[in-house]
């Protein structure tokens, strides 16, 4: 699990393309210290698992699956990603409850800088719809953040210089594309409600 608090970034060394999966060995710098085989890491919001590791270099492999439904697969050596460690117990939870298993892409529609602060306007799939609700937390990119204004097709981000300086998110453009997970709670509530709607509508019409 991973609260969505990036604890820093790492670069990308290299991609290693296979027929149906890649690798990646991504420098984590200190958040490399006391990972070991096997241990789960959020690179850019996606749950990676440690495959081998050489100072400071990690390298995960991403199967096809995390290939198509992520920014994984369109990932080359240089770019710059973000980083969490697997939440710990005893941990402080200071976003929000997350898996790492991304629910799809989305992109940025419009960006507006506002001072220190950004403002991003992200698209919405229909898949995505039920969940974005305004004040509603959300995932991108392994961010923690608040949903802002919700439009037909789009929601707002409000982005605080501190997000900005300690993530990726400020090198988006319009046209990138980001990765998206609701958090686990939001999407109970949400299949809950719309399970009960559903019997009820059901049921006035029998």
């Amino acid at each position: 699990m991973f609260t969505g608090i990036v604890q820093g970034t790492g670069t990308i060394i290299s991609v290693d393309k296979k027929s149906i999966s890649s690798t990646l060995t991504i420098d984590l710098g200190e958040l490399s210290s006391n990972l070991s085989l096997g241990s789960s890491v959020s690179i850019d919001g996606v749950c990676m698992t440690v495959t081998s590791q050489n100072d400071t270099k990690v390298s995960f492999d991403a199967i096809q699956e995390t290939l198509t439904r992520t920014t994984i697969g369109q990932a080359v050596e240089g770019d710059v990603v973000n980083v969490e460690r697997a939440l710990k117990m005893g941990d402080e939870l200071g976003g929000h409850l997350l898996s790492g298993h991304v629910m799809c892409q989305s992109s940025v529609v419009t960006k507006k800088n506002y001072g220190e602060s950004v403002d991003l306007e992200i698209s919405v799939n229909d898949k995505l719809k039920p969940y974005i609700l305004e004040k509603g937390y959300i995932s991108i990119d392994g961010i923690s953040l608040t949903i802002g204004k919700v439009n037909q097709n789009t929601f707002n981000l409000h982005l605080i210089p501190e997000t900005l300086e300690r993530t990726t998110i400020n090198s988006k453009v319009e046209g990138s594309m980001v990765n998206v997970e609701i958090d686990s709670i939001t999407q109970a509530v949400v299949s809950t409600v719309s399970s009960i709607m559903k019997n009820l509508s059901s049921l006035n019409e029998g």
